[in-house]
Parts: C-alpha cells; sequence; structure tokens
C-alpha cells in the first residue's frame, strides 16, 4: 500500500457542515493550482459536492489523529460530526473548513471521473489557509504543520528532511 497524506473533506449538506476522512487525496495541477481527492460513491459527502460543487481538503496535525478517526468510521447521514470542530467559510462561502487544524484548502469542483467504486474528484484551489504559526522565514515548515501519514491501514507522522528536492541528486555521478 502507498504512503498517502490524511485529510478531512468538508462539504455543507442542505446546508449543514459534514467532514469526511480521506487519504486518497492530493496535487493534481500546479497552475491552475489544482488538488484531487478519491472518494467512494456511497459515503454521504459525495451529496455535499455534487450539491454545490465545491469542498475543502484539511489537513490535521497529528494531534488530530482520534479525531480525525473518528469522522472516517461515522457517516454524516447519521450523526452530526460540525460539532468536533470549529468551522469557518472563505472567498466560496459553502466549502466548511477546520480553524484548529493547521492547512485548509478551499476548493471549486472542477471535474469529476467515475472510476468504478470511488469517484476523483479534482478542485480548483480557490485560497490556501494556514496557522501562522506553521511557517519558518515565510514557508511553510512541514514539521509545525505535524500532518499525518496514512499507510496500510496505519496513522503515521512524518519525519526529518534527509534533503531538499530537485538539489540532493545534482552530484550524482554516473559510473
Amino acid at each position: 500500500m502507498a504512503v498517502m497524506p490524511t485529510v478531512l473533506v468538508g462539504v455543507n449538506i442542505e446546508n449543514k457542515p459534514n467532514f469526511m476522512t480521506a487519504a486518497w487525496a492530493g496535487v493534481a495541477c500546479m497552475e491552475p493550482a489544482m488538488v484531487s481527492v478519491a472518494i467512494n460513491k456511497v459515503r454521504h459527502t459525495e451529496k455535499g459536492i455534487e450539491e454545490n460543487k465545491t469542498f475543502s481538503l484539511n489537513i490535521p496535525a497529528a494531534k488530530d489523529a482520534v479525531v480525525t478517526d473518528f469522522c472516517g468510521l461515522v457517516s454524516g447521514k447519521r450523526e452530526d460530526k460540525s460539532d468536533l470542530f470549529e468551522v469557518f467559510y472563505g472567498k466560496l462561502g459553502n466549502a466548511p473548513m477546520i480553524g484548529s487544524f493547521p492547512v485548509n484548502i478551499e476548493c471549486e469542483l472542477y471535474h469529476s471521473v467515475e472510476l468504478g467504486s470511488h469517484n476523483l474528484h479534482v478542485g480548483k484551489v480557490v485560497d490556501v489557509h494556514a496557522d501562522e504559526d506553521c511557517f519558518t522565514n515565510g514557508i511553510l515548515d512541514t514539521a509545525k504543520v505535524d500532518p499525518i501519514v496514512y499507510s496500510n491501514a496505519n496513522y503515521y507522522r512524518l519525519g526529518e528532511s534527509i534533503g531538499r528536492s530537485y538539489s540532493i541528486g545534482k552530484n550524482l555521478k554516473k559510473p
């Protein structure tokens, strides 16, 4: 199994915020900025994406692991999970985000693809909200975000940096 970021997908369903845990999410495009998330078609969150054509990806810190897991266990169809969080809205006005999470990505639905059991939703990034405490010298610091990583049915915390991308390989000498 792959190593994937853990996010909470935020949607409004009948004007009520709902959050669902997902691990199949990531960057889809740099320009314009887009992200994607794959969601099982039977999930209640699908209704919110279809209803509003918006969603958010909320990045929890490791300290949020229990509530993050809970949001994947309990369906918003049966239980209101919005009272677990300080919910806020940004530019779109209908993509709920979690105030206590270090990073929130506000998205307008760009495209959806049916892939079998899941729909892949591509969202155009409208805005990114990040806690100022998570920056070092004006750059988002992954160690300060302390994101949750999912792999093999377990949650993990990221480790130390091992080198700068597009840089550490420059000195490799081919035989």
